[in-house]
C-alpha cells in the first residue's frame, strides 16, 4: 500500500515522537521545532496508531517502553504494512540484545536514554539525508530554483538564506505551481497539528518570503494573494495582464 503511495515531496519534513514521558516529549517536540520541522506527539501505542493513521511522516521518533504496549510492536506493525517511515527508537534498555531486538524490528537508529539533544538531532537529519538522496527533486519554476536535499534556494542563481519555515512554505507552494494553497493547508504541513488555523503566521512569513525574493516586476515568478482563501506560486507569463 505504502509502496504505491507517491510521497511527491511537497511536504514539509514531519515526525512524530513517541513518548510516554511528557516532559521529556515536550523537550525533544521543541528542540525539533527549533530545527525547522512540523513535529507531533503520542504518549501511546493507541494514539502512535490514530496519528500514523491520517498523516504521512518522515521520521519517528520511538520509545521503546509505552504504558499500553511496546515500541518494538510500533514498529515491527510500520514495517509490515509496507510503511518506509524513518525509526528512531529512544529507550532506557541499553544492552546488547535489546538493540539488536530494535533493529531487528525495522529500527534504523537506536539512540539510549539519556542523551543529548544535539545527537538526537543529527540522528534525525542523517536519517532524512538518507530518504532526500534518493526522493526530494529540485523544483525550478522561473528564477526560483529550490534544491530540498542541500536546503539551498537560489534565484537569478543568486542564494537567498530562507529561515526553516519560509523554506518549508516556498518549497510548498513551489510543488503546487499555480494551484491556489489554503492557509490551513500551508499551516498543517509546514507547521504541525497543534497551530491554530486563525493565526496569521502564514501571511508573516509569505510576507517575509516575498521581501526575502525580491517578487518585483524583475522577477518572473509572484506569491499571488487569494483573498479570503491563501496563496498561488505562478510563473509571471502565466499571469493574465
Amino acid at each position: 500500500m505504502f509502496g504505491s503511495r507517491n510521497r511527491c515531496q511537497d511536504e514539509r519534513v514531519r515526525i512524530l515522537v513517541v513518548e510516554d514521558d511528557r516532559a521529556l516529549g515536550t523537550v525533544v517536540r521543541r528542540g525539533l521545532i527549533e530545527e525547522g520541522h512540523a513535529v507531533d506527539l503520542a504518549a501511546t501505542v493507541r494514539e502512535s496508531d490514530e496519528l500514523l493513521a491520517v498523516e504521512h511522516y518522515d521520521v519517528v521518533v520511538l520509545d521503546l517502553g509505552l504504558p499500553d504496549g511496546d515500541g518494538l510492536d510500533v514498529c515491527a506493525t510500520l514495517r509490515a504494512s509496507g510503511n518506509p517511515v524513518r525509526v528512531l527508537m529512544l529507550t532506557a534498555r541499553d544492552a546488547v540484545a535489546d538493540r539488536v531486538a530494535g533493529l531487528d524490528a525495522g529500527a534504523d537508529d537506536y539512540l539510549p536514554k539519556p542523551f543529548a539533544f544535539p545527537e538526537l538531532a543529527a540522528r534525525v537529519r542523517a536519517l532524512l539525508r538518507r530518504t532526500e538522496s534518493t526522493s526530494a527533486p529540485v523544483l525550478e519554476i522561473g528564477d526560483l530554483r529550490l534544491d530540498p536535499a542541500a536546503h539551498r534556494v537560489e534565484q537569478d542563481d543568486t542564494v537567498v538564506p530562507l529561515t526553516p519555515k519560509e523554506f518549508g512554505l516556498l518549497h510548498y507552494l513551489m510543488s503546487r505551481p499555480d494551484d491556489v494553497v489554503d492557509r490551513s493547508s500551508l499551516l498543517d504541513h509546514v507547521w504541525d497539528m497543534h497551530y491554530d488555523g486563525l493565526s496569521n503566521v502564514v501571511d508573516v512569513h509569505v510576507a517575509s518570503l516575498r521581501r526575502k525574493l525580491d517578487l518585483s516586476d524583475r522577477s518572473s515568478v509572484r506569491i499571488e494573494t487569494v483573498r479570503g482563501v491563501g496563496y498561488r506560486l505562478t510563473a509571471r507569463a502565466a499571469v493574465s495582464q
